[in-house]
């Protein structure tokens, strides 16, 4: 009884409220990021650069795993004590790496790197519409304040309830498509998050040591994939039905070739009191 004692940091509660804010701020990116290509970039030149955005999406986490590294080897005091002063190494088991600075780096870099969206303009020209502005701008305000003066106060805002029905489950292909991505991304999810444990566990490595090569051998292939499939999809014109051909073949292969992981491993340790007895 003596050993127990009643946990008395709230560090948690900011490091929730901080995941939560940096949730709310990068969910727009992707979604309005998407649309915002879809609307001003030529139709053969989409795929291409949303495969570029996803691209660089993964390259993210490869430099978090990197920054992850260089933070483990650091200690979790460094600046206010003495490094001469530390006893114990990174390979210690009682070692705890300075966690808290990547937060730091990672939400000034994220600050700094949102300033330059304050400086796209709110709506662009369309290549194939360019010419044609000066003639559709004034028919589309002629046309604007008929419809209003025929249906004043007949547009109502559509709940969101019939909208989630009717347009998003209503829509088999992308319904089944948002399955796929909730299983890809939980196996994924998964893989990214025990892969460092299993590493430092089974093959004796520092965390430092686990995260850089999670970070360089795991998340950068991916990235390749997306931009590779960009290009592909580009350079074939693919319409909806092939894409959803040539994602279902290389989802395919991905799953056959990650059965291999079930032959590759090591045995587990020997734990005292949990795998044998202690004698």
């Amino acid at each position: 009884a003596g050993c127990e004692k009643e946990p008395s940091s709230y560090t948690w509660i900011y490091i929730l409220l901080g995941n939560m804010l940096r949730g709310i701020g990068e969910t727009p990116i992707t979604p309005l990021g998407i649309s915002y290509l879809d609307d001003f970039a030529k139709e053969e030149n989409v795929p291409v650069y949303v495969a570029c955005l996803h691209t660089i999406a993964m390259m993210g986490p490869m430099f978090g795993f990197l920054l992850g590294s260089l933070c483990a080897k650091l200690y979790v005091d460094i600046g206010f004590v003495d490094p001469g002063s530390i006893t114990i190494t990174p390979q210690d088991s009682r070692w705890v790496g300075a966690w808290w600075l990547g937060f730091l780096i990672g939400g000034a870099t994220s600050l700094l790197s949102a300033i330059p969206f304050c400086f796209l303009p709110k709506s662009l020209k369309k290549p194939e519409e360019a010419s044609k502005d000066k003639t559709s701008h004034g028919l589309l305000e002629s046309t604007g304040a008929v419809r209003n003066k025929l249906s004043p106060g007949k547009t109502k805002p559509r709940k969101w309830s019939l909208m989630l029905k009717g347009k998003l489950l209503g829509n088999r292909m992308y319904f089944t498509f948002l399955c796929c991505s909730l299983l890809q991304f939980s196996g994924f999810i998964g893989f990214v998050t025990y892969k460092p444990k299993y590493m430092e566990q089974q093959y004796g490595q520092s965390t430092s040591k686990s995260n850089f090569l999670i970070g360089m051998t795991s998340l950068p292939p991916v990235g390749l994939g997306i931009f590779l499939g960009g290009l592909i999809m580009k350079k074939y014109k693919m319409g909806i039905i092939g894409a959803t051909k040539f994602s279902f073949i290389m989802s395919f292969l991905s799953y056959a070739i990650s059965l291999l992981h079930f032959f590759v491993g090591c045995d587990n340790y020997a734990v005292a009191g949990m795998t044998v007895s202690y004698e």
